[in-house]
């Protein structure tokens, strides 16, 4: 039987991995112009549609209009999954 403490670290080892999943399909639908919110969906063409955006910083503008936020929560969310399969595998072995 799971005690409280491993019942907890489940319940919330679960949550992180449903919510980063999340962040990276979001990243994704976005990068891939599939966001009707963000109206993005020329994706990589946007540049080739306007050729007055020379400027690098204009268009390092338009790649990171990702919140980054959304970054943040995929770094450490994946780096909770990632130690808590380290416990795991320890527990195994």
């Amino acid at each position: 039987m799971a005690s409280a403490k491993e019942k907890l670290f489940r319940a919330l080892t679960i949550t992180v991995a449903v919510v980063t999943v999340a962040a990276a399909l979001y990243i994704i639908a976005f990068r891939l112009g599939l966001s009707d919110k963000f109206d993005f969906g020329a994706g990589a063409y946007f540049y080739a549609d306007h050729p007055e955006l020379q400027d690098a910083a204009d268009a390092a503008s338009y790649t990171s209009a990702v919140p980054k936020w959304v970054y943040y929560v995929l770094f450490f969310g994946w780096g909770y999954l990632m130690w808590r399969l380290w416990i795991w595998i320890d527990k195994r072995s």
